[in-house]
């Protein structure tokens, strides 16, 4: 039987994905449960922004260091640079459009060479065939629980090349900073 905590961090020194509308809570859980610094790229042209403030349940702003790239390759480019680098626990892409394999494979090769982990959030549809796995993550919308916790949320690996596929319905433990496996049954 495979336990949550065999695939949760994923495979370290690689590169990951992960889409659905939780992507961005996966991508700082992530964060927090690697401790370190965690480098946040994505294209400059994007309208929104990210508040540091907003991952404070999760993790400490002070290590969360956001970048904005020109262009989709430029995301990329700065993304291989520091997983190479290896001065970061992880690399953050938040990207719009998809990864070729030869990207893939670049990004790839540098987390293993700066023993880094890396983490795309691609939109659906749109992944690469040269990462090791890849999550949908959505949230559970249960009006039972939602008044005293609105974390709860189904992660699934849906591409896999170690092989095992699995869904999880979690939540986060703001007081251990941690994910925690929450059973179906407990959900009622």
């Amino acid at each position: 039987m495979t336990t949550f905590e065999s695939h949760f961090p994923p495979m370290a020194s690689r590169t990951h994905e992960v889409c659905g509308p939780s992507a961005m809570a996966f991508a700082v859980a992530l964060g927090a449960r690697l401790g370190g610094k965690v480098l946040w790229v994505r294209e400059a042209w994007r309208g929104d922004q990210i508040n540091p403030a907003g991952v404070i349940p999760y993790l400490d702003p002070q290590y969360l260091l956001l970048a904005q790239a020109p262009s989709h390759l430029d995301v990329l480019a700065s993304a291989e640079e520091a997983l190479r680098s290896g001065s970061v626990a992880l690399v953050v892409m938040e990207l719009t459009q998809p990864v070729g394999l030869t990207e893939g494979r670049r990004l790839q090769l540098a987390a293993q060479s700066g023993k880094t982990m890396g983490l795309c959030i691609l939109p659906e549809g749109m992944g690469s065939n040269a990462a090791q796995t890849r999550w949908h993550c959505t949230p559970i919308f249960d009006d039972a629980n939602t008044a005293e916790d609105s974390t709860l949320q189904r992660w699934k690996i849906i591409r896999n090349k170690s092989g095992t596929l699995k869904a999880w319905n979690v939540k986060w433990n703001a007081q251990t900073r941690r994910i925690n496996v929450v059973s179906e049954a407990a959900q009622r």
